[in-house]
């Protein structure tokens, strides 16, 4: 078979949404996106600060995409490692324009004392510089621009009290998507990467299999249009089939990290209650990573359960993994 050409420099970014209408999901947040944005602009002020926290690949990059596109806004990235010191704040933040928007992603990796700093960058405009050390330091006030923070997180629970409170419009969870978004998301997708005459039954396997999340769910379609280039083969059920097969990927959306997981806790744990340190050090897998990438879609499809005794796995979770 052949696939057109898609002469994307960054193809990941040319599958983001550019738009409201092609942003699918996470209806609740739009909505009060929405207003906020049209409240601002009619009082021609840059949109206050806002915080996206949820699992990784639900979408947090995108909005602020979209929400810059919508406003007109310049978007520069940075994220919470890449602010280490105070010179690389202001730096940053002196060069940002009127109704610019800046994109922190990873903030709960930001430097304790460069989030001291953000603070009145946040609230009142100014960055404030030491200059000089000792007795003979002193400080100079930097006036910045009018300018919208937008973060991301995945470890909400990692960001104090007061940096969460600095944002003013808003503190917001993105929810796990259903097969249907999923497959909505897909359809989009499919048309960005030329995949022609792909069945919705075609689309629904890949959504099962994408942990309910849009990044998994375009990886999966991009190794699948791959396979079916290399294969010559028709863009099906059965190619979906080989591709999760290649990629060690379950019907369920299961993959091999999901399934050492479950197998500890089932065979080595006999089901739990086992602690977080113990099946680290089993799977050989960091604990921050089961936290935030493993857990969170086992947690959301009731497979394995959190006790103050430690993790357990379900009925749900043995037969899912007994069905492997």
């Amino acid at each position: 078979m052949s696939i057109p050409d898609v002469n994307f420099k960054d193809l990941d970014k040319a599958l983001r949404p550019n738009s409201w209408q092609e942003y699918i999901g996470q209806e609740k947040i739009k909505k009060n996106l929405e207003i906020l944005l049209k409240a601002a602009r009619q009082r021609n002020q840059a949109p206050d600060h806002i915080l996206f926290y949820g699992a990784p690949g639900l979408g947090k990059t995108s909005l602020a995409y979209v929400i810059a596109k919508e406003y007109g806004s310049q978007l520069k990235i940075t994220s919470g490692p890449a602010l280490e010191r105070a010179s690389d704040l202001a730096s940053v933040l002196s060069n940002l324009q009127d109704g610019d928007i800046l994109f922190i992603d990873e903030i709960h990796r930001l430097n304790k004392n460069i989030e001291e700093l953000i603070y009145p960058a946040m609230e009142s405009g100014v960055l404030d510089i030491v200059i000089g050390k000792g007795a003979s330091a002193r400080v100079l006030q930097l006036e910045l621009s009018d300018f919208t923070i937008i973060a991301a997180t995945t470890q909400l629970a990692k960001i104090s009290s007061p940096l969460r409170s600095r944002f003013s419009g808003g503190v917001l969870k993105l929810e796990f998507y259903s097969d249907e978004e999923i497959v909505e998301i897909l359809k989009i997708s499919a048309e960005k990467l030329n995949i022609e005459n792909i069945k919705d039954k075609t689309l629904l396997k890949i959504a099962k299999a994408s942990r309910k999340t849009p990044r998994i769910a375009n990886y999966i379609l991009k190794r699948f249009r791959d396979y079916c280039q290399v294969h010559s083969s028709g863009f099906n059920e059965e190619s979906v089939d080989r591709t999760l097969q290649i990629l060690e990927i379950s019907k369920n959306g299961l993959n091999k990290e999901d399934r050492e997981y479950l197998s500890a806790l089932y065979y080595k744990f006999s089901g739990g209650p086992a602690g977080l340190k113990s099946i680290s050090a089993t799977i050989a897998e960091e604990e921050s990573t089961i936290e935030n990438v493993i857990e969170p879609y086992l947690l959301q499809e009731a497979y394995i359960e959190r006790t103050n005794k430690g993790r357990i796995i379900t009925e749900k979770g043995k037969s899912v993994l007994e069905d492997e």
